[in-house]
């Protein structure tokens, strides 16, 4: 297993609990030692190792000793890790999307006779598998689904909510703040629908969850190329959204538009800078409401506007340096948020996803809403983690038991993943309630 971060915890918990009776043994690698071996609790079952995952040399020395390769890495080192595991003949399972490059290796793994798990985490992951085993059932009973909305959250517990932006990091800070890069695209209504990222974070769609209240969502990058992927062809609404409590969404608009999440290019000496000083370079005049509060601040007047409590709490109105060199906005960002959206101890997180399906069945318009709603336990053993973790230690249990055959790119839509894997997440507390209205 390469990473051992935030997201892994529960994985490797797992691999360590059924290492015994499956014969396991668990070689965990991590760029920081010490964090590998405490995750591994000095268990008899496994090693730790400190592994930079850019040396080819060591990483493929590690990869050599395995049967099958979990990897936690970022998106973006998944694909020399892929390389190497079919090149040495070794299953890989990870909790990513499948990038173009990564599906570009599909016929090598197959003549390696190697499996490619992918999208095996909570978001993708636990959506593709609890989506298609609904619309699986729906389409053996003759259904025709016309809408199909899905929406997924990593948020923080309403006991541990503390701040105003209503949000804490339960996972890795980049992706929250480069989220929404791009154009999203989506169907609504029939109609193509494209939202630039200026603009992504205006309107959100409001959305009701069952038994844990009222959230605002903006849709995801890219939900177009799963409407074949889901068999749901010539459905006439297809959105995957992120969800997050009201008023963050207001208060994220404002940053999009600063500029404070741009990502291509370097501020000089930032080090140099107070994040309040490299606020006022990117604050002007207004006619946003919120904007201008911004711009009052920072030129000496007071003001009342709500958006001054959120970026004061973020730091971004404070004289502290800035501790980085040669960044990027969006880096300077995350060096802020990190510091006031860091979990306490105690701190409990939140995972919500909820799909929503509009279908036609013997002539009769339905609705169908079916979500799960899981709290975590503390700053380590978070939801998040819990819900990446499981689904993905199962998927690599089922590759090694011989449970799960085959070889190329296996992704969890298919009833030969999701059955196996939906059936022991109940038993492990996630468990979809499902509503007909």
């Amino acid at each position: 297993m390469i990473g051992a971060g935030k997201s892994a915890t529960v994985a490797i918990d797992y691999f360590l609990e059924h290492a015994a009776q499956e014969q396991w043994f668990l070689l965990l690698a991590d760029a920081d030692l010490k964090t590998a071996q405490k995750k591994i609790h000095k268990s008899k079952f496994a090693s730790a190792h400190q592994l930079d995952v850019t040396d080819a040399t060591e990483r493929r020395k590690l990869i050599k000793q395995a049967d099958l390769v979990v990897s936690m890495m970022p998106p973006a080192l998944h694909l020399v890790i892929i390389k190497d595991c079919i090149d040495l003949g070794k299953h890989v399972v990870n909790a990513s999307y499948v990038s173009p490059e990564i599906k570009a290796l599909e016929p090598l793994a197959k003549k390696a006779g190697v499996i490619l798990l992918c999208e095996m985490g909570l978001d993708p992951g636990i959506d593709h598998m609890s989506a298609m085993k609904t619309i699986h059932e729906l389409q053996d009973k003759g259904a025709r689904i016309t809408s199909f909305k899905s929406f997924c959250g990593g948020l923080i517990a309403r006991e541990s909510d503390t701040n105003p932006w209503h949000y804490k990091f339960s996972w890795n800070p980049r992706n929250v703040v480069v989220a929404g890069q791009g154009t999203a695209q989506f169907l609504e209504g029939a109609q193509l629908r494209y939202l630039p990222h200026s603009r992504l974070f205006a309107s959100p769609w409001k959305v009701s969850v069952n038994g844990s209240g009222s959230y605002e969502a903006y849709p995801n990058r890219d939900s177009l190329s799963y409407i074949e992927l889901y068999g749901l062809q010539g459905v006439q609404t297809f959105i995957r959204g992120t969800l997050r409590k009201k008023g963050f969404m207001e208060a994220w608009h404002t940053l999009v538009q600063l500029g404070l999440t741009d990502d291509t290019y370097t501020i000089a000496n930032s080090d140099k800078l107070s994040y309040k000083s490299f606020l006022k370079m990117y604050s002007a005049p207004s006619t946003d409401k919120a904007l201008q509060a911004i711009y009052n601040y920072l030129n000496g007047e007071k003001s009342k506007h709500p958006i001054i409590a959120m970026y004061a709490f973020a730091g971004l109105l404070s004289d502290q340096l800035i501790p980085l060199k040669q960044a990027t906005p969006a880096q300077i960002l995350q060096s802020a948020l990190e510091l006031a959206w860091k979990m306490e101890e105690k701190d409990r997180d939140l995972v919500v996803m909820q799909h929503e399906f509009e279908y036609v069945l013997k002539g009769r318009k339905r609705n169908l809403y079916s979500s799960f709603v899981l709290k975590g336990e503390d700053r380590v053993n978070t939801a998040m983690a819990r819900t990446v973790g499981l689904p993905l230690a199962i998927g690599a249990k089922l590759i090694l038991q011989g449970r799960l055959k085959g070889s190329g790119l296996l992704l969890p839509i298919m009833p030969k993943v999701y059955n196996p894997v939906l059936v022991e997440l109940k038993t492990n507390g996630v468990e979809f309630l499902d509503i007909e209205a």
